[in-house]
């Protein structure tokens, strides 16, 4: 199985916030399982940020603790009020460059982002949310496809997730709060990968906090391969 750790997002404490709170989490997560990790860095008065300084900070720390760990970040347009050429600027005067950054598809300025990251040698994922989304991935480069299911509970979470899964049977699937759970499974059921992490779930499968993100880490290890031989004792 291939599992991302997405760090933190936008959430407070308890989730990792300066470069060395990632840097330990993302180590972590990696002795727990994670093959790479997405955060989204923080200036100094904690907010999500696209300053060069904020992502060059945060990618170095995690370097330094997990050598060899990919490592990505969001690029949500959020971050800059929703402005896609502030965004662009910010972008192009990274230094300091991750291995991968998060694009999602139905945000202004999608396409001329994923070709400047690609440009600079930074490996693209798009964000895609609806079947819809799909329409715009034609001819981009990508590293990989992300199939992100955004504020659907959790009965409907397989349904939304295969409405697109038909359109990118190839990609990474997840979902958020009470989609998360039931999409790892699903992406096991699959064999596809997938990502956990404080960013998606605060809690475990049993509704409990999660203690640190190498704790969900370790859950959706068991989850998805769970689902993956139950899949496989059934379909063969």
């Amino acid at each position: 199985m291939w599992i991302k750790a997405c760090l933190n997002g936008g959430r407070p404490s308890p989730a990792p916030i300066t470069p060395d709170e990632l840097a330990d989490a993302a180590e972590k997560a990696a002795e727990a399982g994670a093959a790479a990790v997405h955060v989204h860095p923080r200036d100094a008065d904690g907010r999500e940020s696209l300053h060069g300084d904020d992502i060059g900070a945060a990618v170095t720390a995690i370097r330094a603790a997990c050598p060899g760990l990919p490592v990505g970040v969001s690029t949500g347009i959020w971050m800059t009020g929703g402005d896609p050429r502030r965004r662009a600027e910010l972008v192009a005067g990274w230094r300091v460059r991750p291995d991968f950054a998060s694009v999602n598809v139905h945000e202004p300025g999608f396409a001329d982002l994923v070709r400047l990251l690609d440009g600079s040698g930074v490996g693209v994922e798009a964000g895609v949310w609806s079947p819809a989304d799909v329409d715009a991935l034609e001819g981009l480069p990508l590293l990989r496809i992300l199939v992100e299911i955004i504020d659907v509970p959790a009965d409907a979470a397989v349904a939304a997730a295969d409405a697109i899964l038909r359109r990118v049977p190839e990609a990474l699937l997840h979902g958020e709060n009470d989609a998360c759970w039931p999409l790892i499974a699903h992406a096991g059921a699959l064999g596809l990968p997938t990502r956990i992490g404080l960013e998606d779930t605060l809690t475990l499968t049993d509704g409990t906090p999660a203690a640190d993100n190498a704790a969900l880490v370790r859950r959706a290890r068991t989850v998805w391969t769970d689902a993956r031989r139950k899949h496989e004792n059934t379909y063969g």
